[in-house]
């Protein structure tokens, strides 16, 4: 009996030993950080250097080139961001996932832009302002609130609401565009947005969110809507079905830029309110790079010179441009005045 206990014992450490000797414990290494155009190497290693027979390296679910347990990450394929690195590793009779991420900022500083007043005009200080866009002279313009919320147009040297329909009460109006005759209208978080006819404010159809969570701001490239949902991304949806089919990440040279709101395209580049700092982010749609910066903290001063402002909510949100005019006109929810600006680098 004692003899066989001990084979017993044996027989169950030498089963422990070699059993953790099959375990395999992956790691990625690579840098956490990197600015764009850069190239991060990216390596898995087994903790006791045990043999793989194979590895295949992917990012964000797309597979890459790799040569035998590493890779090279040419970061201007991904663009600014977070980004998921991801091993398949293959192993005698076994095959294990292995996840990590990296995360790119943008390569170079924002430019810094001041601005001029050129012209002021009245403004409805009951328009809690959430989407605004110039089409034809004039101005067309959603405000948010439950029970609150509308579409209006409006004639911009006297601020009059020539045209107003009311969003159903249920839901929180937010940003707006017009494409090929067409007005889209979003919604906060009721996850789905409108169109209605141009002329008569008809309500012609609706459409969901199906990947973003909120709707904020909204405007278009001429093939494309395109989308904020209050976090660091922009989205681009597909004119036809209405589907968010893509997204890029915001980022300057040192930072995600989250709580982007109203958009407007100018001049191929995406303008964004960013929500309660007065201030705002001139975007390259292309990399999702801040290349510049507009602080219009001093344009919230002046519109306290002759009206009171609730702090952190009747905050800086509506951007239009007249293309033909080279007209920059922004506003603010419940502002009392539409400034028609130019902006200025900073010396």
């Amino acid at each position: 009996m004692k003899n066989n206990a001990v084979c017993i014992a044996f027989l169950a450490c030498f089963l422990l030993i070699t059993s953790c000797s099959d375990v395999y414990k992956f790691t990625l290494e690579h840098k956490k950080q990197t600015t764009l155009n850069a190239t991060i190497d990216v390596t898995l290693k087994e903790k006791e250097d045990k043999p793989v027979n194979s590895v295949q390296f992917f990012v964000n679910g797309k597979e890459i080139s790799s040569e035998g347990n590493s890779t090279s990450i040419n970061t201007s394929d991904f663009g600014v961001g977070k980004h998921v690195v991801s091993a398949l590793v293959f192993y005698p009779e076994k095959s294990k996932k292995v996840n990590n991420s990296f995360e790119v900022l943008a390569n170079k500083a924002p430019v810094v832009y001041d601005y001029n007043i050129i012209n002021e005009y009245p403004h409805d200080t009951k328009a809690y302002t959430q989407g605004l866009e110039y089409h034809n002279g004039f101005l067309y313009e959603t405000t948010g609130r439950r029970g609150q919320s509308t579409l209006r147009k409006v004639e911009i040297k006297t601020g009059k609401v020539l045209q107003k329909i009311d969003l159903d009460k249920k839901y929180f109006g937010e940003g707006m565009t017009i494409f090929n005759n067409k007005i889209y209208w979003l919604t906060w978080q009721g996850k789905k947005g409108f169109v209605y006819n141009l002329d008569t404010f008809k309500q012609e159809k609706e459409f969901i969110y199906n990947k973003s969570a909120e709707g904020w701001g909204f405007t278009h490239n001429g093939t494309e809507l395109i989308k904020s949902d209050g976090t660091h991304k922009i989205w681009f949806l597909d004119t036809e079905t209405l589907k968010e089919k893509k997204s890029i990440q915001v980022y300057t040279n040192k930072y995600a830029v989250k709580d982007l709101n109203e958009l407007e395209l100018i001049n191929g580049k995406i303008y964004a309110n960013k929500y309660q700092q007065n201030a705002i982010v001139i975007i390259d749609p292309n990399t999702g790079i801040v290349e510049g910066i507009a602080n219009l903290k001093s344009l919230k001063k002046e519109m306290e010179k002759t009206q009171k402002l609730v702090p952190q909510d009747e905050v800086l949100n509506g951007i239009a441009y007249d293309a033909e005019n080279n007209r920059l006109f922004v506003t603010g929810k419940h502002w009392g005045k539409l400034f028609e600006i130019e902006l200025v680098k900073k010396q």
